[in-house]
């Protein structure tokens, strides 16, 4: 192919005045968050070309394409290191650059306020690609700021402290974007439908550029210790509502809690929290940074992370063992006795906690929780509004029902994320931790011996509860659109009746309708992945189990959750499903249903 003499565009954006026509973004009207990017022409402003052969339709597409499958919902993911079996390396610097700068130039656009200096934060754990992150934010005309070693939630508030107050923040783990607005409200973080648009506009920049390189800093960003601040912001919360009467400034003196980090950003909790309020942390694990996490995955769901924990509360008579992630946005405990606190038994203590403070209140969950939970819930005053799975889908519904006047304090995911009204909607699994740490000790000034969790003592268990994944055969671009197919086909044979005792799940002011659980109200929230639950009966049993299938906005596959109250209920569902429906429907012809198959042969 010939090669073009197309004059190079200009991509070092240092202001907002100076953004080529393509790159600048729509009036919004007032109040509205969601900035359109409009797409540009091809002949008006062509692609860059090397001096020997230009680029063509199809490695446009796909050099556009490594962006766009970076979006995760309301994130951005990917892998950043070697290391992870069948993945290769796509979150790399210059992907990161031209995500960093699309971001920078959005806050640029919604602030609209050219005199003023722009300032955005970046936090990280242990996998840096910080350098990537402040290039971008430069090119963008943003003044960086780095906070080094953070956490999600410390990000967050840097957006909310007076002495901080950036008006924007990034922090690298999964890429979390996080932005405070020109009327001084903050939100938890972008929407799935701007975190696209962003990405969008990415892409362009990464399928312009002549080379793959990151800039290099010319400037070095501002270094700032948020972290301490922070952490003293989570000790005066103790401090404040415990309001110990003897030793008020040490009110975790006499217990002994152990932290599991996870080599992850986790490990100030123990020194800059638990230490400095007189707790005794000896026994703790894993406080040691390290992006390859040697010992295990930082994963309040991970059975090896509680199970180290547990090892250790039970070795050292600890009070409290407690499981933070990566990036310290989910949390998991494990009680005195050795019992791992997770997943619903996490939704459940909580709840106990809030529903003391605030009688009636309403939990959101996502669609996963069971039945056993609600009852829980509803036991203790409380009202229980089953949603869509995703942190972001739970919080955001918390937040529709506060608007709407239903008094809702907490929103959990069974992943251990969890916002509370009174911290900001934010999902944080450090203030998680906070609360029930006061809990805690409040217990013991009370008299009580029986540690956190006796509060959960009554909350049944399913006797049967399984996740299997369905893999997509597909090119990863077509994917999506399969998982989709698949997903509304499920509903189609609900809704028609071929799968008999099989019902379409609904839950209070929700409904079961669009691809998922959806407000009932006239402005439902935009769909990210499409997911229904239904309830399984018979005629000799009344309701026993519920199926929950859903496309995955990480990878190419399809997730499905069965939970039953019979011995071989979850078996006989997915034997079902399989049969009746995978197999009958003809879908499993670009479908891997392998870990389906051996579950139904084998039960495990």
């Amino acid at each position: 192919m010939a090669s073009s003499t197309t004059t190079p565009l200009n991509h070092n954006i240092n202001s907002k005045s100076n953004f080529p026509p393509f790159l600048k973004t729509k009036q919004s009207p007032p109040n509205k968050t969601l900035i359109t990017f409009p797409t540009f022409s091809s002949t008006k402003y062509p692609l860059l070309h090397s001096t020997t052969a230009g680029y063509n339709e199809v490695v446009v597409d796909e050099e556009m394409g490594k962006i766009r499958r970076l979006q995760n919902g309301s994130d951005v993911r990917g892998v950043a290191v070697e290391g992870e079996k069948g993945r290769p390396v796509d979150l790399t610097p210059p992907a990161v650059e031209a995500i960093a700068e699309s971001f920078g130039e959005w806050v640029i656009s919604e602030l609209d306020a050219a005199e003023e200096e722009v300032k955005v934060s970046l936090g990280r754990d242990p996998r840096s690609l910080s350098v990537a992150v402040f290039a971008g934010l430069a090119r963008a005309g943003c003044v960086p700021f780095d906070m080094g070693l953070a956490t999600t939630p410390a990000c967050f508030m840097g957006t909310l402290l007076p002495s901080f107050a950036y008006h924007a923040s990034i922090m690298v783990h999964d890429i979390d974007l996080h932005f405070k607005n020109k009327i001084g409200l903050t939100r938890r973080g972008l929407t799935s439908p701007q975190v696209e648009e962003i990405c969008e506009k990415a892409a362009r920049k990464y399928a312009n550029r002549l080379t793959k390189v990151s800039t290099l800093l010319k400037v070095p960003p501002t270094r700032v210790d948020f972290m301490s601040i922070y952490s003293q912001h989570l000790r005066d919360i103790i401090k404040q509502r415990v309001n110990h009467p003897l030793h008020y400034d040490s009110p975790l003196r006499g217990f002994q809690i152990i932290v599991n980090a996870g080599n992850g950003s986790g490990g100030f909790f123990t020194w800059d929290v638990l230490d400095k309020l007189g707790a005794d942390t000896f026994g703790s694990l894993h406080l040691t940074p390290d992006g390859m996490f040697p010992n295990h995955i930082p994963n309040p769901e991970d059975k090896i992370a509680m199970s180290l924990t547990r090892d250790s509360v039970l070795q050292n008579k600890a009070d409290l063992g407690i499981v933070f992630d990566t990036d310290v946005d989910r949390s998991g405990v494990v009680d005195k006795d050795g019992n791992p606190i997770n997943g619903d038994k996490l939704i459940a203590l909580m709840s106990a906690i809030v529903l003391k403070e605030h009688p009636n209140a309403t939990i959101v969950t996502d669609a996963r929780t069971s039945l056993a939970l609600t009852r829980f819930i509803t036991d203790r005053g409380g009202h229980h509004c089953m949603y869509r799975v995703g942190y972001r889908n739970v919080i955001d519904k918390g937040v529709q029902l506060n608007q709407d006047g239903i008094e809702t304090h907490l929103m959990m995911e069974t992943s251990g994320h969890g916002a509370l009204k009174e911290n900001h909607f934010l999902d944080d699994g450090a203030y998680m931790v906070v609360k029930i740490i006061i809990e805690m000790v409040r217990m013991k000034l009370q008299g009580s011996e029986e540690g956190i969790g006796s509060l959960i003592k009554d909350l049944e268990e399913p006797l049967e509860s399984v996740e299997l994944r369905i893999n997509i055969v597909s090119e990863p671009r077509f994917a999506k659109a399969k998982g989709v197919e698949v997903i509304e086909e499920f509903r189609n044979y609900i809704e028609q009746g071929r799968l008999q005792g099989w019902e379409l799940d609904s839950c209070g002011d929700c409904w079961v309708s669009e691809g998922c659980l959806v407000d009932s109200n006239d402005t439902p929230a935009t769909i990210d992945a499409h997911m229904y639950r239904a309830k399984v009966s018979t005629v000799e049993q009344e309701e026993h189990g519920w199926v929950h299938l859903r496309q995955s906005i990480h990878n190419p596959n399809i997730a499905l959750n069965l939970q039953s109250t019979l011995p071989g209920g979850c078996q006989s569902m997915a034997r079902d499903l399989r049969e009746k429906f995978l197999t009958a429907s003809g879908l499993d012809k670009f479908l891997d249903i392998s870990q389906i198959e051996e579950y139904t042969r084998n039960g495990n």
